[in-house]
């Protein structure tokens, strides 16, 4: 197949990259630089100048394409506190690779996420959050637009990634916690500590991309999950440890003082199963899980970002 990726140069587009050149497919990833178009093309694909708002560049790039893998995101400008401008560059993207393959019966697999869907309780690919109009819904309202262009012949299907995607080079917020438990010289976790957060390693979720713009059936809900729930205090415990700093219980009301914009986030309790996408695509994550990955220590060799 050959594969249009955007996002080809980010977290988890650098591992899908390999993943799908070495099963035999052609990728072609969206790039907005001449070092990344560079890489690129060293790592045997094809790029394509342009970002998530150049909209004549994703219908054109799609049309020509097998399937699309729609990982871009615009991170910078949600952190910075616009997460609803991010969100509807999205959506105008999943629309337009839309109009771009209706008809044809080809993939378009969209990256999304889990926290919110199903809090205290374990979720399942058939949960689906409040559709309310608040920012944080609109990414939930663009996976279900992107699951309708089933009806318009589209093989369409969504993935919903762990909010810890871990492994070696992550600046995520694994790689947060690490920071803002260095700087402020204790690791914490909100009151007990015991609500759990899913987790997957980057190469189980790359794999399973391949497999879904391989044979995902159209309108399929796919979550990205290795470890149904890590408990944050076994996450703050691990830090502790490698950090050798205390680990300490943080007051809800403390909590965004303390990890900044992570203390919005860090008290969901949010377990997720996944048990319906091993079964549909055969996945099977094999790659060390969280704790494990914590313990090898390349979290740790280097100051991190402090949320």
């Amino acid at each position: 197949m050959r594969v249009f990726v955007t996002g080809v140069s980010g977290w988890i587009g650098s591992a899908v990259l390999p993943e799908l050149i070495g099963s035999g497919h052609q990728v072609v990833g969206l790039v907005r630089s001449d070092a990344a178009a560079a890489a690129l093309t060293a790592a045997g694909a094809e790029a394509v100048r342009g970002t998530v708002d150049d909209l004549d560049v994703l219908g054109s790039t799609a049309a020509a394409s097998d399937g699309v893998i729609h990982l871009a995101f615009k991170n910078a400008m949600a952190f910075a506190g616009d997460f609803e401008g991010a969100a509807e560059a999205d959506r105008r993207a999943v629309d337009t690779f839309g109009d771009a393959l209706a008809g044809t019966g080809r993939p378009l697999v969209l990256a999304s996420n889990l926290l919110g869907l199903a809090p205290g309780r374990e979720a399942t690919e058939h949960d689906w959050p409040a559709i309310d109009g608040s920012p944080a819904s609109i990414r939930h309202a663009t996976a279900q637009a992107a699951l309708a262009l089933a009806s318009r012949g589209v093989r369409s299907s969504v993935v919903r990634l762990a909010p810890t995607c871990h492994g070696e080079g992550d600046n995520g917020f694994m790689a947060m916690l690490v920071g803002t438990a260095r700087a402020r010289g204790v690791s914490g976790h909100i009151g007990d500590g015991a609500n759990r957060w899913p987790a997957v390693h980057r190469l189980d979720a790359a794999q399973l991309f391949r497999l879904a713009v391989e044979k995902a059936p159209a309108g399929s809900v796919l979550h990205g999950v290795a470890e149904e729930g890590v408990p944050i205090r076994d996450i703050a415990e691990a830090i502790g440890r490698h950090l050798d700093v205390p680990v300490a219980p943080v007051a809800p009301e403390a909590a965004a003082e303390h990890f900044g914009f992570l203390g919005a986030l860090l008290g969901f309790d949010a377990p997720t199963s996944s048990t319906l996408t091993r079964e549909l695509l055969d996945w099977h994550p094999a790659r060390p899980g969280l704790l494990e990955d914590l313990d090898k220590g390349h979290y740790f060799r280097t100051p991190a970002t402090v949320a």
